[in-house]
């Protein structure tokens, strides 16, 4: 254990009169609270802290009891498993009672109530989320966890198959960590047992996995653990659609990311790892247990017609209106990403990443208009309700296209064919 690192100086959040105020509140009747887990962690790597989760000695009636006295607002939230959110002046702060595992199944586990810190602190996964922070900001480690930290290297808690056996949602746990923490190769014990053990993923709810997947798809770079996940047979048994498409494009999408300033966008880096088949992207959305929006944007990505750099300004213009805007843009960045990316050793990749700058631009400021000539605009002119009457806006339709949008109502039901309104 060490106790030698203080965080204080290093965490605005620390110092939060919120927080302080907690610790004064639950650091009496005999029992303590610190901070645990990913804020301790993320202080420690410079990274954002976004929630800041407490382990305590007292048992959840006490948390709530204490918390009462001092004016806060608690909610049981999981107090079944030791978890009270205590909420101080509309902050909430999640204040778990230490734990010891009872019994396990490969997702959940059975637990007791606890007072030993060490004991909680080798029943969690990584050791990087095992660091504690008491009151007064010393960091304790009983897991080697700071060592880890300093080397950026993710390490399961003791064994690696025993913790995996615990809980098989820690082998994506594993790789989705070290996309956001880890360098060079994965810790080798963990890669294995991950490897070996990879058939109990089947165990887990769709909606963890597509959890999962998704938070790794948002770091930084995830193309290395998106590879040692395809080594270890991890990807294609959790996203089979990608086994025969690859994983390659992942590089030139982070590189125009970070070069051009895109918002990492997990939707879009999926896509750069799948086909763009609809049917296969309606069984992936439908596996996963996706939202409707996330199904709906996978298949109109995939129904989608690609888009040919050399394309003009109104050919675009026709593809956006007559299809998902956001679609066509996602077909745009992906294959202007992977132009830059051939453009390195290519003049020809090069143009072709010229082209596709220069329709990303039109296609992300344009609006689509709105057709101005109606079915009831037809039936005034007597034309009567039917298959022609359908057929005589599509072709309007077309005509307004073709004009670059231009013409106006008078102009195109000038263009009618009398002749053929009332056959």
């Amino acid at each position: 254990m060490s106790e030698t690192v203080n965080i204080t100086g290093k965490a605005e959040w620390f110092k939060s009169w919120r927080l302080q105020a907690l610790f004064e509140a639950l650091n009496r009747d005999g029992g303590e609270v610190r901070v645990v887990g990913g804020a301790v962690r993320n202080t420690l790597l410079g990274t954002k802290v976004s929630d800041v989760d407490l382990a305590t000695t007292h048992l959840p009636q006490d948390t709530v009891r204490l918390a009462r006295e001092a004016g806060f607002k608690p909610v049981p939230t999981g107090i079944e498993h030791g978890t009270v959110t205590v909420v101080v002046q509309g902050q909430p702060f999640e204040v778990t009672t230490l734990r010891k595992d009872i019994e396990t199944d490969g997702r959940h586990a059975k637990v007791a109530f606890d007072t030993d810190w060490k004991s909680d602190a080798e029943r969690r996964d990584f050791t990087i989320n095992a660091l504690y922070a008491k009151a007064d900001g010393t960091i304790v480690d009983y897991v080697g966890g700071l060592g880890d930290i300093e080397t950026c290297t993710l390490r399961f808690i003791g064994d690696a198959e025993a913790r995996i056996r615990e809980d098989y949602l820690r082998i994506l746990r594993f790789f989705r960590f070290f996309a956001w923490y880890g360098s060079g190769r994965p810790e080798t014990d963990g890669l294995r047992a991950s490897a070996r053990l990879k058939d109990g993923l089947q165990q887990l709810s769709a909606e963890r996995v597509w959890a999962e997947i998704k938070k790794l798809l948002c770091a930084p770079d995830p193309s290395r653990a998106l590879l040692w996940m395809r080594q270890a047979g991890v990807l294609t048994l959790v996203l089979p659609e990608s086994e025969k498409w690859g994983i390659d494009a992942i590089h030139g999408l982070v590189r125009a990311e970070g070069d051009l300033g895109w918002q990492v966008d997990p939707i879009l880096r999926l896509e750069g790892i799948v086909p763009p088949d609809a049917e296969r992207m309606g069984e992936l959305g439908k596996r996963l247990k996706m939202s409707n929006a996330e199904r709906a944007r996978l298949e109109a990505w995939a129904r989608a017609d690609a888009v040919k750099p050399e394309f003009s300004e109104q050919a675009l213009k026709a593809l956006l209106y007559r299809g998902s805007k956001q679609a066509v843009l996602d077909r745009i960045r992906l294959a202007y990403a992977a132009a830059r990316n051939d453009a390195v050793a290519s003049d020809e990749a090069m143009i072709r990443a010229g082209g596709y700058a220069r329709l990303l631009e039109v296609a992300q400021t344009h609006e689509t208009p709105v057709f101005p000539v109606t079915g009831g605009d037809l039936l005034r002119l007597g034309v009567e309700k039917g298959p022609a009457l359908g057929k005589m806006l599509r072709d309007l339709e077309t005509i307004w296209i073709d004009s670059g949008f231009n013409l106006d109502r008078t102009a195109l039901l000038d263009k009618l064919d009398r002749d053929k309104m009332n056959e």
